[in-house]
């Protein structure tokens, strides 16, 4: 509920001329045309509207068209459900059980996960949703009818799934990094049947599945030869062929948990390596393990899970102990610093108006 009772200050002035169609809107980059947001609000002040959602689920609000929609499920991971709700109003247009999952896979530490965390993605006259191995489907926004699922793509999350489905061209681009399984996945859109499917080939240096698990998001650059899927894992960040899912290059590190999605600005991704908060720029003109060849440099204290935001030359940064960051994007020379007053920052920040909002674990959110 803390999730949309954020929406609800953000979401009428932010999107009314622009949609918010995935993980951190448009091109995932965080950043909102909007101006004239409100600077201060609580359960009172500046709230439109709020409106109750049932059950668990930790994804992120998109908009299409008048709806806003999420997701949630149960909290034993035994049905899974998508939600819209009207823009203005904030009353339930659709409230769709979209798969029933009699037998959950396993889940652990449930405070820092749900069986619906992965944002949806929309484009006019769809709405895609993903429950990790509990299926992707996609619906007609118009009516909640599913058009088509699919249920065959396995992986044990085990602290259950976090990567966001993406839209290009006709595929649905999603990551799969479990306790057993690590892969990138490409559904048709039209079809939820299975383009192309890769397995990681990083190098984990470990046997222990809990190791190998991951969260992220994937983005979609061209840098003039072919459109790349950049996926950062466990472990390090890889490159596949968007057409074809061919691995193209690869950037390993030490780190597990990765969460945050790629960032591309300036000729440079700048990618996050999880739990080790370390932040890397990488050229993605290259081939093979790029790992000693394309790494420019690197920022040390960065966020184990909320993503930065390149704002023309600058990165901004909130790490996991609430430190909030400026930096030079060419250089990554820190600018300025700042100490914000909460507690476990994991939330990825939106930039609107020339501010900063970014929420902490216990729902507070700062500007």
């Amino acid at each position: 509920m803390r999730q949309l009772l954020l929406l609800t200050l953000l979401a009428p002035a932010a999107l009314a001329e622009s949609p918010w169609p995935q993980f951190r809107g448009p091109g995932g980059t965080g950043i909102s045309p909007a101006t004239g947001l409100p600077t201060k609000f609580d359960d009172t002040t500046n709230v439109v509207w709020k409106t109750a959602i049932h059950d668990k689920g930790w994804s992120s609000p998109v908009i299409l068209g008048k709806n806003v929609w999420l997701t949630t499920a149960k909290d034993d991971g035994t049905a899974q459900y998508a939600v819209a709700l009207d823009r203005d109003s904030g009353k339930v247009v659709h409230d769709v059980k979209v798969f029933d999952t009699p037998k959950p896979p396993y889940f652990f530490l449930k405070d820092y996960n749900s069986h619906a965390s992965p944002t949806p993605a929309v484009e006019e006259g769809r709405v895609y949703l993903h429950f990790g191995s509990a299926g992707t489907a996609c619906l007609d926004p118009e009516s909640g009818k599913v058009l088509w699922e699919n249920r065959e793509l396995p992986c044990n999350h085990w602290r259950a799934p976090g990567s966001s489905p993406v839209l290009w061209k006709d595929l649905l681009i999603v990551a799969f990094d479990g306790y057993d399984k690590q892969y990138v996945a490409a559904l048709y859109k039209d079809t939820g049947k299975v383009a192309w499917r890769t397995d990681r080939t990083i190098n984990y240096r470990t046997d222990n599945g809990d190791l190998k698990k991951a969260y992220s998001t994937c983005l979609v650059i061209d840098v003039g030869t072919g459109p790349q899927v950049v996926s950062s894992a466990a472990a390090g960040t890889e490159a596949y062929d968007a057409k074809t899912g061919k691995a193209i290059w690869k950037v390993e590190y030490p780190g597990m948990n990765g969460a945050t999605p790629p960032q591309f600005a300036h000729g440079m991704l700048y990618l996050t390596s999880g739990h080790t908060s370390t932040l890397y720029a990488v050229d993605p003109r290259g081939s093979g393990d790029v790992t000693k060849t394309h790494v420019k440099w690197t920022i040390k204290s960065a966020p184990s899970r909320a993503a930065p935001i390149v704002l023309g030359d600058l990165l901004l940064m909130v790490n996991d102990n609430g430190f909030a960051t400026g930096h030079d994007a060419l250089s990554g020379k820190e600018l300025w610093r700042r100490r914000l007053v909460g507690k476990m920052w994991y939330s990825s920040p939106v930039a609107a108006g020339g501010h900063l909002y970014i929420c902490d674990r216990e729902g507070k959110c700062h500007c």
